[in-house]
């Protein structure tokens, strides 16, 4: 099982965690996804088949780009 934290900056509020974390759980492999409003990040759990690339781009199709 891989585990990163993501920095989101355009995280605002419990409606953007809330979206964020609906978008990723739909992803098959990824087990845990937490949004933090505070520190702008949200913390990724996953196996295969979801990879980090896969996080990052659906981060970015839904509007909240990952500074990577």
């Amino acid at each position: 099982m891989a585990e990163e934290t993501f920095s989101i900056p355009n995280i605002s509020c419990g409606h953007c965690t809330h979206a964020i974390e609906t978008e990723l759980a739909d992803l098959e492999g990824v087990n845990r996804v937490e949004g933090q409003i505070e520190a702008k990040s949200v913390i990724v759990s996953w196996d295969a088949p979801a990879t980090r690339e896969q996080i990052i781009d659906t981060l970015k199709e839904i509007n909240y780009p990952a500074d990577v």
